[in-house]
């Protein structure tokens, strides 16, 4: 009986440790990072739901709160930040990617680089360390865009009802072309500011992108001929969400990113993905 006592209690102090050892890196953002409805059959995934598979589930956990068509003002007004923060222990870090919606035109989104952008950057770097939190700010990452002159997008959300057959045609060209402008600018000048950690997430998802090419890069994304993908029908041509292969691509080389700007993190980097890779 006193055998089982102590090994009992072993075990619970073990338990007890290796608890509090665990990190929380929380991921807000938009669609490029978001969790998606997986009920559909559909293949679109976000690079945040692909980032557990490149670090040590055992000491880190990601938590992604990024969601579908959010700014970084809708994630503040429609209450997302404050539950995040309420998360937020001593240690943990926080994500912060924002852009692609902060750019549209719709008032319930649009924020202004140098400004109200810059203002809620800071809000979320800000109130993350009152929390104790360690903020990261990322760039938009990249849409594929070689378009000699680029269609008019005024909500990235629409492109889901999309069909292969009803996308613009377009003349392409070698080399990617930027589509964020001062948004892929602004969070580096505030992580300057501010004394924060930055990744470069624009420019990484731009060396991947141009490094496949015009062709190679629409394996990234939801680009899919009829009848290619049994949830996509009719297909669907898509330049701004990943699927299932290049939300690893991107999280791979996100995760890589972010241990060489905090090298603490190193040591929880999985050598090989351990997460069994779904079929596109």
């Amino acid at each position: 009986m006193k055998k089982f006592l102590l090994a009992a209690l072993a075990m619970f102090v073990l338990t007890s440790m290796t608890q509090e050892k665990v990190t929380t890196i929380f991921v807000i953002g938009d669609s490029t990072a978001a969790k998606k409805d997986l009920s559909t059959g559909s293949p679109e995934r976000g690079w945040g739901m692909a980032l557990q598979c490149y670090f040590d589930e055992h000491f880190i956990r990601v938590d992604n709160h990024a969601v579908n068509g959010r700014s970084s003002m809708s994630f503040i007004n429609e209450g997302r930040w404050e539950k995040v923060r309420s998360l937020i222990k001593p240690g943990d870090y926080v994500i912060i990617q924002f852009g692609h919606n902060d750019e549209k035109p719709k008032a319930d989104r649009h924020t202004d680089p140098g400004s109200t952008f810059d203002y809620n950057l800071a809000k979320f770097v800000r109130e993350t360390r009152e929390q104790g939190g360690i903020p990261v700010l990322m760039n938009p990452v990249v849409r594929r865009n070689f378009a000699v002159k680029a269609a008019k997008n005024d909500d990235d959300e629409a492109l889901r009802n999309t069909t292969f057959k009803d996308a613009p045609k377009q003349v392409e060209g070698d080399s990617l072309v930027d589509t964020h402008g001062l948004y892929r600018v602004a969070p580096r000048d505030v992580a300057q500011r501010m004394n924060c950690h930055f990744v470069d997430a624009n420019q990484i998802t731009a060396e991947l992108e141009q490094s496949l090419g015009v062709e190679g890069s629409k394996k990234l994304h939801m680009w899919y001929k009829p009848g290619e993908h049994p949830a996509l029908p009719k297909g669907r041509q898509d330049n701004t969400h990943y699927n299932i292969w290049g939300a690893h691509q991107v999280a791979s080389r996100l995760a890589d990113a972010l241990c060489a700007e905090i090298p603490l993190l190193k040591k929880y980097r999985t050598n090989d993905n351990p997460c069994k890779m779904e079929k596109n």
